[in-house]
């Protein structure tokens, strides 16, 4: 499966959508706090029909990406991106509780 990903940011806030070449697969919302640097992960979501792929860790591996990009920590408010990032010892250095 050909995937890409496009953040959408507007102001202080947006959504990285997860894409395959002929639809969307997924979503994950965030919020940024400027004043605190850091990245609050609000929501992920993959479509039922793409659902066990592996392609909500994704969308949280990418949230990294761009927290790391911007020098930012990473808070999950969603319960999945918690435990996805809660597993992954690569972001301990990022990861606020």
């Amino acid at each position: 499966m050909d995937l890409s990903f496009e953040n959408n940011k507007s102001g202080n806030g947006g959504y990285i959508t997860l894409k395959n070449s002929a639809e969307d697969v997924g979503r994950l919302t965030y919020t940024i706090v400027p004043e605190l640097k850091k990245l609050i992960v609000s929501y992920v979501m993959v479509f039922p029909k793409f659902e066990g792929q592996g392609l909500g860790k994704k969308l949280v591996e990418k949230s990294v990406e761009f927290a790391r990009k911007n020098g930012w920590k990473i808070k999950a408010h969603c319960s999945y991106a918690h435990a996805v990032l809660s597993r992954n010892q690569d972001v301990e250095d990022i990861l606020v509780s």
